[in-house]
């Protein structure tokens, strides 16, 4: 495979050894429905994820700080870290640790349990691995990008309003995506 091929051929082959986020090019966000009819975003700014593959076996852990929780207003960030959702005095990490990584139909599949607001879940997250190449200091990086949605009451996120024509102000399924640039260790 050439070198050209390797970059823009998506890989469901987790590449051995210990990779480690890089945050300045990786990023964890969440997407919901708002009023009905528009998409809101959300960022996570502190987070670390690892993906190891030793002994063909792969795992992956990641941890995001919930205080670190970015949207476009401050008074909408404040709401955000309460106990109406992310409550991060009592709950200051989301987790991920992985039970499985495979392949399925020319897709990295990684299913896990999530931990939010101190309840788990069984989630499994969709996407694409890429890489690895090697970086201009001579490492080597490797690109995951992972999507997976999931209803948020069931971890306790339930704050919502009821909208005068009906409907409510936020939704429960939430989208939650992961873009990880990982170096090697």
């Amino acid at each position: 495979m050439t070198t050209v091929q390797a970059e823009t051929q998506a890989e469901t082959t987790i590449p051995a050894g210990v990779w480690k986020s890089d945050p300045i090019h990786s990023q964890v966000g969440f997407a919901v429905k708002h009023m009905v009819v528009a998409t809101f975003r959300g960022t996570f700014t502190d987070f670390a994820v690892t993906l190891a593959n030793e002994d063909g076996e792969p795992s992956l852990y990641g941890a995001v700080r919930t205080d670190s929780v970015q949207v476009r207003d401050e008074t909408l960030n404040g709401h955000l870290v309460s106990p109406d959702f992310f409550d991060t005095e009592r709950y200051p990490e989301i987790t991920f640790t992985s039970t499985g990584i495979h392949a399925d139909d020319g897709e990295l599949v990684v299913e896990g349990d999530l931990t939010i607001k101190g309840t788990s879940k069984a989630v499994e997250a969709r996407g694409q691995i890429n890489g690895p190449v090697e970086d201009p200091a001579g490492g080597e990086r490797i690109g995951v990008d992972l999507e997976t949605q999931l209803d948020r009451t069931e971890f306790g996120l339930n704050w919502n309003a009821p909208l005068p024509s009906g409907g409510v102000a936020v939704q429960n399924e939430v989208t939650l995506t992961v873009h990880l640039e990982l170096a090697k260790e």
